[in-house]
């Protein structure tokens, strides 16, 4: 059972969320905050597999929330922001905190859903509207990350470097397993140790930091 936190401050959306949620036999919403101190709290009492954040909350946003609870540790907690804003800068910031994932809350219902089983599972998110623009526009704004291209060959194994290059055509951790026939616990080991090497929290960052430095180019794949 993957058991997850919501935070909004809207109690119509929060009611909603926790319906669509709780009708599915494998998740269940084990609490629900009206803003981020609520949220952080609730988060650290209840460990929850996900937390789903708006982004405009009381007290503390979804950015700040995000940067508390999906830091480095076996505490941390995957986040799935879930906001009616796509403003470039509440993407970057919720990808920058460590978000493991970023849907507009106009996705389908079941699109929803699934977003919340795959950060759940480690696989990252974001949604399809948004991807080749905030891609686009992140590398070409943002600075490189500590770990230039030019050093990844020499940090990253041929077998990471692989691993890479197919998080950033959008597979999940099954899919990657099946294209380079090895076991998904091999890929999630791989992921564990190459995620350090680049200075990154989460897979979705390591696909953010692949486009920043031209390892994939926007178009390709």
């Amino acid at each position: 059972m993957t058991r997850i936190v919501i935070a909004d401050d809207q109690p119509l959306a929060r009611a909603g969320l926790r319906a669509l949620l709780d009708a599915e036999p494998d998740l269940e919403v084990v609490g629900v905050a009206a803003d981020g101190l609520e949220a952080i709290a609730l988060v650290e009492e209840l460990r929850p597999d996900v937390a789903c954040l708006d982004i405009r909350m009381p007290h503390r946003d979804g950015i700040e929330v995000t940067r508390r609870i999906a830091g480095d540790g076996e505490r941390a907690t995957p986040v799935l922001i879930l906001t009616t804003f796509d403003l470039d800068d509440y993407v970057f910031g919720a990808l920058e905190a460590g978000a493991a994932g970023f849907l507009l809350k106009d996705a389908e219902p079941q699109v929803i859903v699934d977003a919340v089983r795959r950060v759940a599972r480690g696989d990252g998110t974001i949604d399809q509207s948004l991807t080749r623009r905030i891609l686009t526009e992140f590398a070409a704004r943002r600075r490189l990350q500590p770990v230039t291209a030019q050093r990844a060959d020499g940090i990253l194994t041929a077998r990471e470097r692989d691993i890479l290059l197919l998080l950033a055509q959008g597979m999940s951790n099954e899919e990657i397993a099946a294209e380079l026939v090895v076991e998904v616990s091999t890929v999630k080991s791989h992921l564990a140790r190459m995620l350090p090497k680049l200075g990154v929290r989460s897979r979705l960052q390591a696909v953010v930091w692949a486009y920043q430095n031209r390892i994939v180019a926007v178009g390709e794949g």
